[in-house]
């Protein structure tokens, strides 16, 4: 009985397999909003209502590949700055980002579904949410070992009165710093994310060519900017 049933097992994983392989390659053709359950199914030559079997809705289909991309992510990053020295605060930074823009440069369908827009009908689950701050944690452990080594600057703008509490969500990323350093791991997110999504979606053709030299230049600002020494 164990036999028989690690061999289903096999079965249905790579059945699952080729259906989020289909449905990726769905992404690049109809976007997330065109995603299919049914057209899925024809393409693998399964009748409609198999499918459900292993994915009870679109909905369903869109959580795994949501989570599966920030896996990939996640996994990207973390194999890149673990390779650097401990104490070049800077080199994992910039190492880091550029572990981002690699693998979304590479996956600009499933990095849309990411961090595009909305899906119309679709509320993430919070299985989504460990996935989801991969990158982030690693992010914010290089802000928070450079604060406590003592190689960042303290902020130039402390955050005013009316943000007090605001950075709670964030702060368990950032851990052991002040608010003002927090913040300032918010702003090079964002310099960074907007950098990719610029680069992804296109903002950027016919204005900056050499793409991968003009990011790094940006998160060596960025580092800067933060106070990281390089």
């Amino acid at each position: 009985m164990t036999a028989s049933r690690t061999a289903r097992e096999r079965v249905r994983a790579e059945l699952i397999r080729e259906i989020t392989d289909i449905a990726r390659r769905q992404l690049a053709t109809d976007g997330a909003g065109g995603l299919s359950l049914r057209a899925v199914a024809r393409e693998m030559g399964m009748v409609s209502s198999a499918i459900y079997r292993y994915f009870p809705s679109r909905d369903d289909l869109l959580t795994t590949l949501i989570i599966d991309g920030y896996n990939a992510i996640g996994e990207a990053v973390e194999r890149a700055e673990a390779a650097c020295p401990r104490d070049d605060f800077a080199g994992r930074w910039l190492t880091a980002c550029h572990a981002l823009r690699d693998w979304a440069v590479a996956h600009p369908h499933e990095y849309a579904l990411l961090y595009g827009s909305p899906v119309p009908g679709y509320h993430a689950p919070q299985d989504t949410i460990a996935a989801r701050v991969r990158d982030v944690t690693v992010l914010g452990g290089i802000i928070s070992d450079a604060w406590r080594a003592g190689a960042m600057r303290a902020p130039a703008i402390e955050p005013p009165a009316e943000l007090e509490g605001e950075a709670a969500g964030v702060r368990e990323h950032v851990p052991g710093v002040p608010d003002g350093v927090v913040w300032q791991a918010v702003a090079a997110w964002t310099a960074l994310y907007g950098w990719l999504s610029f680069e992804v979606f296109g903002q950027f053709n016919g204005t900056i060519e050499d793409r991968r030299a003009a990011f790094d230049h940006s998160m060596r600002l960025t580092a800067a900017t933060m106070g990281l020494a390089q």
